[in-house]
């Protein structure tokens, strides 16, 4: 056994009862804390940005191609389905699919209420996996293959739980649409579900209907669209992605980034991301300053011992590395401590949501937690690798110490 290793031990066994294995344990504490505020600290800030970009997703994709209009600006001019945006699209690999969509506003009106909306025109290939998450009552809708589909679209749409409420309307009920152009033309149509996104961006005034049912409105034919939803591989590819089709698409196509959709709430993450990181180098910053005061505590009860091992030989760089082992023990066993405590409460949120949110001020009902190993990793060797580099710092004390005080030295 290396002779550092040896003596960093036998200080360690001898702790007991002693001042400085009080302070040990303090600096056990102060690591484990930090690693689990860390690990907690990113599994909700992780969890809030997932949960939300799902919700911003689900109705927003990443990219927005679309025809420019000088109309109705929450509505689209029609864009024919073999367009050079089309052919260009499978051939970028950082393009993970894409769905073709229109918009329409309209007004639902029931006998007692009305409620200015606008219809999301959807297909069969929409993401209705991801949809379903937030459907609450009732079924998906039926398209043209069905036999229940007289009119060449499908007559049903699905609304959000505050439109329910504010009309009072349920599963299976009719309500009247009018659609805002000259003349309108009203539209007899059906709740077949009811969702909730808990985001008001979303929930205020969003239906989804048949994209056939605003091609017939719009007096579009089959062939035409109002946007290419395109969804990326890698969200962090949007800006490379962007500028790559607005080199190549052709003039009067519009582009429209999520993140200029939604500047608020992507600004929001943002400044999650800041505060979050402010906050754990804070933690850190403390838990090292504890380790330096710890260790500083360690070599002064033990100076006799210090100075007995100068008299022996021992080279200062001997002796650094002993209390240089005995505190990077404690930061191991800190880390252990703190990544079972943090994961532990990690699980027990996950499992069981005990921690309820305002949907109103955070778009959820719940902390949302998602287990992201390489970054629990990644704070786990960035505590280490920090922890160890500051523990250098006190041991430097010990080449100013002279054997012969050192001997004399009482505690």
């Amino acid at each position: 056994m290396q002779f550092p290793s040896f003596i960093a031990k036998r200080i360690r066994h001898n702790e007991a009862g002693s001042f400085s294995a009080t302070v040990s344990r303090i600096g056990v504490a102060s690591i484990a804390i930090g690693i689990a505020v860390g690990i907690i600290s990113f599994a909700v800030l992780l969890g809030f940005k997932q949960t939300i970009q799902q919700k911003i997703f689900l109705f927003g994709a990443h990219l927005n191609i679309s025809a420019f209009s000088q109309g109705n600006v929450y509505e689209e001019g029609p864009l024919a389905r073999k367009n050079p945006v089309a052919d260009l699209l499978p051939t970028i690999p950082e393009i993970k699919r894409w769905q073709v969509v229109a918009h329409k506003s309209g007004i639902l009106k029931t006998p007692d209420e009305i409620k200015g909306v606008l219809l999301k025109g959807v297909g069969p290939d929409y993401d209705w996996v991801t949809f379903k998450k937030s459907l609450r009552q009732g079924t998906l809708l039926t398209y043209k293959d069905s036999s229940s589909i007289k009119y060449g679209y499908s007559s049903e749409i699905l609304i959000s739980q505050k439109i329910a409420k504010q009309l009072r309307l349920k599963t299976g009920d009719d309500v009247i649409m009018y659609s805002l152009q000259n003349p309108p033309r009203p539209r007899k149509l059906t709740v077949a579900g009811i969702y909730d996104t808990e985001m008001e961006e979303f929930d205020n005034n969003l239906i989804i209907g048949d994209l056939a049912l605003i091609q017939r409105l719009n007096g579009w034919g089959k062939d035409s669209v109002g946007t290419y939803e395109v969804y990326l591989k890698d969200f962090n590819n949007l800006d490379y992605v962007t500028s790559l089709l607005r080199s190549r698409v052709p003039p009067g196509i519009y582009l429209a980034k999520v993140t200029s959709s939604f500047p608020q709430i992507f600004d929001w993450l943002i400044l999650l991301d800041r505060n979050t990181a402010v906050f754990l180098t804070l933690i850190l910053f403390v838990a090292c300053f504890n380790m330096i005061s710890i260790l500083l505590v360690m070599i002064m009860e033990r100076t006799p011992l210090i100075g007995l091992l100068k008299t022996l030989g021992s080279p200062n760089r001997q002796i650094r590395m002993v209390f240089f082992r005995v505190g990077l023990h404690m930061v191991q066993k800190g880390v252990l401590i703190g990544n079972v405590t943090g994961l532990f409460v990690c699980w027990l949120q996950y499992k069981f949501q005990l921690i309820p949110l305002d949907p109103v001020n955070y778009y959820m009902d719940t902390v949302p937690i998602v287990f992201d190993w390489p970054i629990f990793i990644m704070v786990n060797v960035a505590t280490v690798v920090i922890s160890g580099l500051i523990l250098l710092i006190p041991t430097l004390i010990i080449t100013k110490i002279q054997p012969i005080k050192a001997l004399l030295f009482k505690k």
